[in-house]
């Protein structure tokens, strides 16, 4: 066997996901391990594809988009995807963005909340 090759389980545990995890990837067509037989082999194409596709879901990308975006350099090559992921990195950034400002809003309305509380609970032991 090659040694730039990983088993499933080794797969799992390099990139701490769960065998359902990696199966499913597999299942959308993320990952198309190599097969000899019932096994499964990883080698450094499905490596790479699976750090961008954990670096897009650390990012908050759907696993569709991140589909989309591998197929792009299969189909045009590195140029077109490059150009497909600073489209795709301005949209997410603006909707991480929003999800920061709802966060900050909702921050302080709680924390508001919580003062509120905390005063009227010294109030009636005063």
């Amino acid at each position: 066997m090659d040694d730039e090759r990983l088993t499933f389980k080794e797969m799992c545990a390099a990139f701490d996901v769960t065998p359902r995890t990696l199966r499913y990837y597999e299942y959308i067509e993320l990952l198309q391990p190599h097969r000899e037989g019932r096994s499964r082999f990883y080698g450094p194409r499905e490596r790479a594809r699976m750090k961008l596709i954990l670096r897009g879901r650390k990012f908050g990308f759907a696993l569709e988009d991140i589909r989309q975006w591998l197929l792009i350099y299969e189909k045009e090559g590195t140029e077109a995807q490059m150009r497909a992921w600073v489209t795709m990195a301005d949209g997410q950034l603006e909707e991480l963005a929003e999800q920061r400002r709802q966060l900050d809003e909702a921050m302080a309305e709680l924390q508001k909340l919580r003062d509120d509380t905390a005063a009227a609970i010294a109030l009636d032991k005063g």
